[in-house]
């Protein structure tokens, strides 16, 4: 019987090592077919399931000088930023320091919310809350995209005009307030933007008394290990890593931009995909948040099309996208240069990576999807 118990056992875990065997084929193929169809310059993934026994991490391509990227290379994270600055906010709160529902105007000077918000001549900026600035419902405009009231060009664009030009926070703050006009009153609507992400920086750094880099580095980066992750232009890893991975958008190269200083609170961290998964695993197991906290930053409201968002959170329900995925629901956040983290709760699948080519932001989902079909299968 003994003898009959172990060949089972064997025989168990060679078809689970086949299956594991065929399940990285396919993603390397799935990976290196969007590469090669997108003209992808350099790609980075992760997946993992420790439920699942899948760990797959792979990474393809070069640098300009011709160098060949490798895991070991970090890359910029981009928006998945917004949900560290969202649980750093929820660390403050579960440590009684503030509440979702406070006014912000408890927090910032008055130099910060003097104009802030005024829209037909009535000023809102005083009734802008910290729940309205996480889940993008203060009606402030966003100083990347949005257009200007006189024409003159956005951040966005300023980022090329200006590629050493070091923005400050309050710039970006004084920018959105001089050259934008707000969208709707708070709690009325929804509108994305990094303006509400940079006065949420402003908020961790007024109620924790520490720089905002600094902030994360303390209370997530060290408590996981996350050696690898630091803000670009801000802050060093713990420990000395490789060279940030190159970012694309089209043909040009901007990762040695210093007006990527722009992106500070809603996106300027620089990771790895293991770094990343350690985050987001540690989150969604309790491990940084109270329950009830992690359970309030999910509290969807409407995006777009198959899309919700939450408190620095986003969740994307695949056969709502298109009626022939799988009715699969995706938590977590993407980023502008085609970066993504996410968790899969209905295969308890974390993914993790980026195309690092602007253009490539719905191909990032695309290819997540395509993933977790294989996985499901």
């Amino acid at each position: 019987m003994k003898t009959l118990t172990l060949f089972l056992a064997i025989l168990l875990n060679s078809v689970l090592l086949i299956a594991q065997e065929n399940l990285e084929v396919k993603v390397r193929y799935l990976f290196y077919k969007e590469l090669a169809k997108n003209k992808i310059h350099n790609a980075f993934l992760n997946v993992h399931s420790t439920s699942k026994n899948i760990n797959i991490d792979l990474a393809k391509g070069n640098f300009v000088n011709g160098d060949s990227v490798s895991k070991k290379n970090p890359f910029y994270t981009a928006s998945i930023g917004k949900t560290f600055t969202a649980t750093s906010i929820a660390i403050l709160k579960d440590k009684n320091k503030l509440s979702f529902k406070d006014k912000i105007s408890k927090f910032l000077s008055a130099d910060v919310l003097s104009q802030l918000h005024i829209l037909n001549g009535i000023d809102y900026s005083n009734e802008i809350t910290i729940e309205n600035l996480l889940q993008h419902t203060s009606g402030l405009p966003d100083y990347f995209e949005d257009e200007t009231i006189d024409g003159s060009p956005n951040v966005i664009n300023q980022l090329f005009l200006q590629p050493d030009k070091i923005w400050t926070p309050i710039e970006c703050i004084q920018f959105t307030k001089q050259k934008m006009k707000p969208l709707f009153a708070p709690g009325k609507g929804y509108h994305y933007t990094d303006t509400e992400y940079v006065l949420l920086g402003l908020i961790i750094e007024k109620v924790s008394g520490m720089e905002f880099h600094n902030f994360i580095k303390e209370n997530i980066f060290k408590p996981l290990q996350m050696d690898q992750s630091y803000f670009n232009l801000r802050s060093e890893p713990i420990k000395s890593t490789n060279k940030m991975a190159e970012i694309y958008v089209g043909g040009t190269e901007i990762s040695s931009f210093k007006s990527l200083s722009a992106d500070w609170a809603g996106g300027g961290i620089v990771s790895t995909t293991s770094d990343l998964i350690s985050f987001q695993k540690a989150l969604f197991n309790n491990k940084i948040l109270e329950p009830e906290t992690l359970k309030a930053m999910q509290n969807w409201i409407p995006e777009t099309m198959g899309m919700y968002y939450g408190f620095g959170l986003r969740k994307i329900v695949l056969n709502e996208l298109s009626p022939q995925l799988p009715k699969l629901e995706l938590i977590g956040h993407s980023g502008s240069t085609g970066s993504f983290l996410y968790y899969c709760p209905d295969l308890d699948v974390y993914v993790s990576g980026t195309l690092n080519q602007v253009e490539a932001v719905q191909n990032s989902i695309l290819l997540i999807a395509n993933l977790l079909v294989e996985i499901d299968k």
